[in-house]
């Protein structure tokens, strides 16, 4: 049996290639979720409680569209009555006229006649402009709910971004936002014909009313088949959806700018599609499967209601034949029960689609339901300007969410104010989450970060985050023009020329513009015509800009120069101290001659506090710096 995996995202948010993990093993994906049993038909109707804040959600996006579709579809339900009606009324006519020889006057017919081309005109622009204003309205609900779906992403806390249950989550209220129009136009249908079945029962049921129940009966094993498939296939799709994922990050990276370097150094391109392949097909194998089924059942059951049409169509025709029932009406009750028992077929499917909308709405709302951890707390205090005594770190420890090992533990330090540290340590040792935690991007596990003597808590996070300017050696290209990236840093003053330039001119970013073809009015990488990709030590001279605009008390900086060669280094720090005198600066480098430019010097291990000094002091413990410190300078010997 092949084995399926599944892509989790790394501890950086980004969804890395290299951590595949094997899921549980799926006996048939559409029978279980993670474990979970697939829903039942309680749970199914349960759902439909999502359905009156979906409604909601619609109106509140445009109530004159959605009122003048209300009231155009409840006109449109009433023209299929009138023009059976009309119709019978002109048969009974023909065969009056036939019977008397045409001494009977033709000017009744030719007025129902041109009532009917009437109607006839009036439902195909009722039509027409319902089916616009469906349309309009389904557009400014798909960007309402993308704006709001963004909106809520952003007061979400960044470790959730970094847990795979929240990324499926994610996926599947992104693609709600663009599939719950299907969800509209069903209801508003669903509400039409029910409208169009009230009027048609009532006129059938002048006749018979037993003809209604047939018409129930007929069509409730189609409903219930339909119902039990509709179900079978939420639970394949919902099932898949971390694979569903990667087969999106699959088809992104065998066919992107970003990644065909690699791509094709390597030879990935046959295991990619080798996985793409894989996945898909067992996707497809299971999907046909089910088609199938529905298939053959569908036509069993179909039949069935077929055979009760044509038993009431048999009763009418005997009925008509004993001159129970004229000509016109049989064409009236044999065309309303024809219409009757299509829209109750049309009905009774609709609702098991709307209920299992209903299940994708549920989906939909949970990730709304989800709440942030690092919110505003009621009398927050003002955030210091300027800051007096600096950050103090007690005992503070942070684990990421459904992770075993510690990220951090234990540490306990002051930043004072004005103080350049550097942080060093090993890849994984902690360095990145102490500034994050620092930045309040997240909330230790346990300890406590002190602002001025007060808890970072108690500070409202979004003043917070406006005094720290942060660049981490993950920083985004944004495929935007050169000064929309600098302005990032302080997106507020992206009108501010003047600012924008500064920014440039302090991170040494002027001298990439100035090769640019437009300048700052330059779109900068690949993704679109017209774009000018830059280097790596040129990106991050724009990043560092961002820094630079943000203006803010507290600076850190995350392997700022990574990508620059030696000049470019040397230059960008020689500035670097001008530009932070009277500002507190958080450092992270693995370069040496970077590091010993701080005041400071922290070192950490495995998450652990290890030293702290200046660099002479930490050389003359002769510990785990110095240690550190000769390794690399041995390089250079």
């Amino acid at each position: 049996a092949e084995t399926s995996y599944k892509i989790l995202p790394s501890t950086n948010g980004c969804v890395s290639p290299n951590r595949f993990t094997p899921p549980p093993n799926r006996r048939n994906s559409a029978e279980t979720d993670a474990g979970k049993p697939r829903p039942t038909l309680k749970a199914r109707f349960a759902a439909l409680r999502h359905v009156p804040p979906f409604l909601r959600l619609i109106w509140a996006t445009s109530p004159r569209l959605a009122l003048a579709s209300l009231v155009l579809r409840v006109g449109r339900a009433a023209l299929p009555v009138a023009t059976l009606w009309v119709g019978k009324l002109i048969l009974d006519h023909v065969v009056l006229l036939a019977n008397t020889g045409g001494a009977a006057s033709p000017a009744p017919v030719l007025r129902l006649l041109a009532i009917e081309f009437g109607l006839a005109l009036l439902a195909d622009g009722l039509g027409r402009l319902t089916a616009l204003l469906d349309s309009l309205l389904a557009d400014r609900f798909t960007n309402d709910t993308s704006v709001r779906l963004m909106r809520h992403a952003a007061e979400l806390d960044l470790d959730q971004f970094e847990d795979a249950e929240f990324y499926d989550k994610l996926e599947r209220a992104r693609r709600q936002t663009l599939g719950r129009t299907a969800l509209l136009s069903q209801l508003l249908a669903q509400g039409q014909d029910l409208i169009t079945m009230v009027f048609l029962g009532g006129a059938v049921a002048t006749f018979n009313p037993w003809l209604i129940g047939l018409v129930v009966v007929a069509v409730i094993p189609a409903f219930l088949g339909e119902s039990h498939f509709n179900e079978r296939s939420y639970s394949l799709v919902h099932s898949w959806t971390p694979e569903r994922r990667e087969l999106d990050y699959l088809r992104f990276v065998g066919a992107s700018d970003e990644t065909a370097k690699e791509v094709k150094i390597f030879g990935l391109s046959d295991f990619l599609i080798d996985r793409f392949r894989t996945l898909s097909d067992q996707f497809f194998q299971q999907n046909r499967a089910l088609a199938v089924r529905r298939a053959a059942w569908g036509t069993v059951l179909a039949a069935l209601g077929s055979a009760g049409y044509y038993g009431a169509y048999a009763w009418i025709l005997v009925q008509t034949v004993r001159g129970e029932v004229s000509i016109g009406s049989l064409a009236f009750l044999s065309g309303s029960f024809l219409r009757l028992r299509g829209l109750l077929e049309g009905v009774l499917s609709r609702f098991g689609q709307v209920a299992d909308g209903a299940l994708y709405l549920q989906d939909f709302f949970e990730f709304f339901a989800l709440r942030p951890r690092i919110v505003r707390q009621a009398g927050a205090r003002p955030f210091p300007r300027p800051i007096r005594e600096g950050f103090t770190f007690e005992n503070v420890g942070f684990r990421y969410r459904n992770a075993q090992k510690w990220a951090i533990r234990g540490l306990s330090f002051q930043l004072r104010v004005g103080e350049k540290l550097a942080l060093v340590g090993e890849n994984g040792a902690g360095k990145t989450t102490l500034v994050k935690l620092l930045a309040r991007l997240y909330e230790p596990t346990e300890g406590r970060i002190l602002l001025d003597g007060h808890d970072l808590r108690a500070y409202d996070p979004a003043e917070l985050r406006q005094e720290v300017g942060v660049i981490f050696q993950d920083f985004v290209r944004f495929q935007m023009t050169a000064g929309t990236n600098l302005a990032v840093g302080r997106i507020d003053a992206r009108q501010d020329a003047a600012r924008i330039r500064g920014a440039a001119r302090q991170s040494l970013a002027d001298s990439v513009v100035a090769k640019l073809p437009l300048g700052y009015e330059q779109v900068i990488g690949r993704r679109f015509a017209g774009g000018v990709d830059l280097s790596g030590g040129e990106w991050q001279k724009i990043a560092l800009g961002r820094a630079y605009m943000r203006d803010a008390q507290l600076l850190i900086l995350d392997e700022p120069t990574a990508a620059l060669d030696a000049r470019a280094e040397y230059e960008v720090f020689e500035r670097f101290k001008e530009l932070t005198q009277g500002k507190t600066a958080v450092l992270i480098s693995h370069r040496f001659s970077t590091v010993r430019m701080a005041d400071r010097i922290l070192v950490i291990e495995n998450g652990r506090f290890v030293e702290l000094g200046s660099h002479e002091e930490l050389l003359a413990k002769d510990g785990r710096y110095a240690e550190l410190f000769r390794l690399q300078a041995a390089g250079y010997r």
